[in-house]
């Protein structure tokens, strides 16, 4: 099985729940600027870790989730 550190980390799920969906709960519409946020801390520090591509790719899939969650709310 190929580890995906971008779409579905192993470290954010314990048992039947990701850790995205559970903060989406709890949040409500203040889940939407958690997205923005994520997607800005990436973009931020991209260059700084080593890990460029990857940070980048987190980046574009809080920007993606944010997308979604827009779209569902309009």
């Amino acid at each position: 099985m190929k580890v995906d550190n971008v779409n579905h980390p192993q470290h954010y799920k314990q048992g039947d729940v990701e850790c995205i969906d559970a903060i989406e709960s709890c949040l409500g519409e203040g889940f939407k600027f958690y997205l923005q946020g994520n997607a800005m801390k990436y973009l931020w520090r991209y260059t700084h870790k080593g890990k460029a591509q990857e940070d980048l790719d987190k980046s574009i899939w809080y920007i993606n989730k944010l997308k979604t969650v827009l779209e569902i709310n309009e």
